[in-house]
C-alpha cells in the first residue's frame, strides 16, 4: 500500500513549486470528468484528462479550453493506449510535474484495478484511497461489514441458494464486462438454478462470477440516490444532491403496460444498465433520516478505515413505506464521486451555499480551502 509518507514528500514537492505551478486537478477521462472539470476550473484550477486512445475527442475536441472564447473546461490531455496505463512511471513522473492532485471515480476503479491504485498509483488521491476497495462485495470489510456494524438498514442476504425463501435479487458479474452486473430474479432455489443455468449457456455469466454473486432480498420501494459530501476541515457532513438512474432497456419496458411488458419480455433480455440520472427532491420530513444514514457512515468509515471517507460519497437507496414514515433501506454505497452530474440540479447545497453546487466544485472548493489553510494533506490520501 502506497503510505501517507510517500504522498507527504509529493506534496512537498509540490509546495515547492507553488511559485511557478499552481496544482492541477487530474481526472481519468469517463464517468463524471467533465463535471469535475467544471468545477476545477470555477474555482480557478487548470485541469488534465487522462484519455483512452479512440476515446479522447470529447476531452481534447469538443470540451477542451479554447482561451480566445473562454469555452471548454479541459485544460490539458494525456492520451494513452489503455486506461491502465495510467500507472507506467513515465505518466505518473508527468502528472507529478504538474502537480496534480487525481480525483478518483468508478471508471477509474474499474479499469485501472485496486491493486495498483492501492500499490502503483504515487499520486495524492483527493478521498480515501483504502475505502475504494470496500464497494466490492467480496472484499473482506466491504460495505455490507460497513452497513452492518455501522447500524445501517441494508436488503437481507442470503449465504447460498438453498436458503431462498422469497423474492431475491442475484448480482453477479457478467461474462464480458466484469465491472457490470448482470441481475436476475428467483424467488426459490429451483428458480434460482433454473436462470442461472441458462444464463451460463448463454454466455452471460461465468462460473467463476455466479460463485462470486451476491443474493439479496428484493426490496420493492421508491430508489433515491443520496449524494454527500464529507468535509474533513469543517468536520461537516453535506447533503449535496439526490437522483435516481435511467436503465437501459428496463425503463422503456416499464412504460409499457403489463400486458405488453410480459408479452415484449418473450423477446428481449432485460438489460438494467445505467444510462443516465434524473434529478429529484424527496419531502423535507425525510430529510433528517437521510442525514442520520449519512452521519452513520462516515462515523463506521472513520473507525474500520482511518482517516475515513473524504469528500462525496453516496448511499443509493429504497425507500419502503411505513408505518409510521416512510424508511430508506440502502443497497449500495459509492465511496467516491457519485457520478450524477444532475447533482447541482437539486436545492440542496444551495441551502447551505446560497448555490446549488456540482460535485465537481465542491470537491475544487474543498481542496482550494485546503490550500489556503495549508492542510492539503488532510484531504488526500
Amino acid at each position: 500500500m502506497i503510505t501517507e509518507a510517500e504522498i507527504s514528500e509529493i506534496l512537498e514537492g509540490y509546495k515547492y513549486n507553488q511559485k511557478e505551478k499552481e496544482l492541477v486537478i487530474g481526472v481519468l477521462g469517463s464517468h463524471s470528468a467533465l463535471d469535475i472539470c467544471r468545477g476545477a476550473k470555477e474555482m480557478g484550477f487548470k485541469t488534465l484528462v487522462v484519455c483512452q486512445k479512440g476515446r479522447e475527442k470529447i476531452y481534447d475536441h469538443y470540451y477542451y479550453y479554447r482561451a480566445e472564447s473562454s469555452t471548454g473546461v479541459v485544460d490539458r490531455t494525456i492520451i494513452l493506449d489503455k486506461f491502465v496505463d495510467i500507472t507506467e512511471e513515465k505518466v505518473q513522473r508527468q502528472m507529478r510535474e504538474q502537480n496534480v492532485i487525481f480525483i478518483p471515480h468508478r471508471s477509474f476503479e474499474v479499469y485501472v484495478g485496486f491493486d495498483r491504485i492501492e500499490n502503483e498509483f504515487l499520486i495524492p488521491l483527493f478521498g480515501s484511497r483504502s475505502m475504494l476497495r470496500a464497494e466490492e462485495r467480496d472484499a473482506e470489510k466491504n460495505q455490507y461489514y460497513l452497513m452492518e456494524k455501522g447500524g445501517i438498514p441494508y436488503p437481507g442476504t442470503y449465504n447460498k441458494p438453498e436458503e431462498i425463501d422469497r423474492l431475491v435479487l442475484v448480482k453477479a458479474p457478467e461474462a464480458q464486462r466484469r465491472y457490470e452486473r448482470a441481475f436476475f430474479f428467483a424467488s426459490s432455489p429451483d428458480e434460482f438454478y433454473r436462470i442461472s443455468e441458462q444464463m451460463l449457456r448463454d454466455g452471460k455469466i461465468t462460473e467463476e462470477g455466479l460463485k462470486k454473486a451476491v443474493i439479496e432480498e428484493f426490496v420493492i420501494g421508491t430508489q433515491f440516490n443520496f449524494n454527500y459530501f464529507y468535509s474533513v476541515l469543517d468536520q461537516r457532513l453535506e447533503l449535496l444532491g439526490i437522483d435516481t438512474r435511467r436503465q437501459t432497456n428496463l425503463d422503456g419496458l416499464l412504460r409499457l403496460p403489463a400486458s405488453q411488458q410480459l408479452e415484449v419480455m418473450k423477446y428481449i433480455d432485460i438489460k438494467t444498465i445505467e444510462a443516465g440520472h434524473i434529478s429529484c427532491t424527496v419531502k423535507e420530513s425525510l430529510l433528517e433520516q437521510i442525514f442520520s444514514l449519512g452521519e452513520r457512515f462516515v462515523s463506521v468509515a472513520s473507525e474500520v478505515y482511518p482517516p475515513g471517507i473524504v469528500g462525496p460519497f453516496a448511499l443509493q437507496s429504497v425507500l419502503i413505506p411505513g408505518p409510521p414514515e416512510e424508511k430508506a433501506i440502502v443497497f449500495d454505497i459509492s465511496m467516491r464521486v457519485q457520478g450524477s452530474p444532475g447533482t447541482m440540479f437539486t436545492p440542496y447545497s444551495g441551502y447551505y451555499y446560497g448555490e446549488s453546487l456540482s460535485v465537481g466544485k465542491r470537491i475544487a472548493m474543498e481542496i482550494r480551502k485546503a490550500i489556503r489553510l495549508n492542510r492539503l494533506e488532510d484531504t488526500v490520501t
